[in-house]
């Protein structure tokens, strides 16, 4: 018997992730509506673009008008070169000392923020003739990394002395977009630094996504830094933001069925039979499981669109498969089964998985990459 798919999406696995680029296109107009109409924008695509692709998304973000990417590591921003992408690059963590003359030599931009980070400068600059060049980071309060306050405008001036310095951009990063008092504490010491120093021609850039959709009033800036919501996802926001940007979640989640049969009344449903069923039931398996991305935790709370119908996910989720409670509908194999994303009137959200577990959307989407094939629809 032939087995005919019944999607045009022909993957070497019968699960897979979508990314809507359209979606993302449309998420970066409605953002750039918010900024100022000089401000740049860094789109930051660490973690493979939170799981998206990073160089896969990449033409989408540059054709919609983003100026500046940002990732997590040299070896990130490596990726994007060897992609061939020739656009500015900045590190937005901290990169290793030894690793400055590789991050000169690819044109990629590092966070400096410590004395050995301008020794490694002028090491660079010794070995290679090239200048590092840089942003300044400022720890304003986050208390991850950047300098301090105290220091802030020594070490700002003694970056612009240095010759080995490209210095090209000036940031610092809120721990609470959210909360409007411990945001304007940051502004005040972001403001107050500034304005001790000659800040011509440099990017300044404060806004992460929440700070740039609550619309902050700050004049320190000429460039916005946006993450999650370039997907179509909202990160929290404070309870004054009451107008939000129309946003459209770029990410769906799905799987073939890859078996299906009967099971009667009091049968346990996988590892531990954590699922018994009340009454006799069918259960459809589809190839996806913790391995995955999917929190084993989920096991039991969860649902699938089957149809455009939602169906309930049975039993515990195991490594590579989970199953689910099809009874009562008009399905065979190779029928798909929505996780995230919608099918016809139908939509799960990833934020609903988010709530059950306690965690937040950006930990949630950044786990569905280890296995699962991407692919790209307009």
């Amino acid at each position: 018997m032939k087995f005919q798919r019944l999607s045009s999406i022909n993957t070497k696995r019968d699960a897979w992730v979508e990314i809507n680029l359209d979606a993302i296109e449309k998420n970066i107009l409605a953002l750039k509506s918010l900024v100022n109409k000089d401000a740049k924008i860094l789109a930051v695509v660490k973690a493979d673009a939170y799981g998206h692709g990073s160089s896969m998304i990449t033409p989408t973000l540059l054709a919609s008008g983003v100026d500046y990417l940002g990732v997590a590591s040299i070896d990130e921003g490596m990726e994007l070169r060897d992609n061939k992408f020739s656009c500015p690059i900045l590190v937005l963590g901290a990169a290793p000392v030894w690793a400055f003359d590789y991050a000169a030599q690819n044109d990629i931009s590092l966070s400096v923020f410590l004395e050995n980070h301008i020794e490694a400068a002028n090491l660079t600059y010794k070995k290679t003739g090239l200048k590092t060049k840089a942003h300044i980071k400022i720890d304003t309060g986050m208390n991850r990394i950047g300098v301090a306050k105290e220091q802030a405008v020594s070490f700002i001036k003694k970056v612009q002395d240095t010759e080995s310095i490209d210095l090209q951009g000036i940031f610092t990063h809120f721990a609470c977009a959210e909360n409007n008092q411990k945001t304007h504490n940051q502004l005040e010491i972001w403001n107050n630094i500034l304005s001790q120093v000659n800040t011509t021609g440099l990017l300044l850039h404060c806004f992460n996504t929440a700070a740039t959709i609550s619309k902050y009033d700050v004049n320190n800036y000429n460039m916005v830094r946006l993450g999650i919501a370039i997907h179509g996802l909202f990160p929290d926001l404070p309870d004054s933001c009451h107008e939000k940007p129309n946003l459209i979640p770029a990410m769906s989640l799905k799987g073939r069925i890859i078996n299906i049969h009967n099971a009667h009344k009091n049968t346990g449903v996988s590892y531990s039979h954590t699922y018994i069923a009340d009454k006799d039931i069918v259960i459809a398996t589809i190839p996806v499981g913790y391995a995955d991305g999917i929190d084993r935790r989920l096991s039991n709370k969860i649902f699938g669109i089957l149809n455009g119908k939602k169906v309930k996910q049975i039993g515990n989720i195991t490594m590579d498969q989970m199953m689910f409670d099809i009874t009562g509908a008009d399905a065979k194999e190779g029928d798909i089964i929505t996780l995230i994303g919608s099918d016809g009137k139908e939509y799960i959200h990833i934020d609903e998985w988010a709530s059950l577990l306690g965690t937040i959307n950006y930990e949630l989407i950044c786990r569905l990459k280890a296995r699962l094939s991407r692919v790209y629809t307009r």
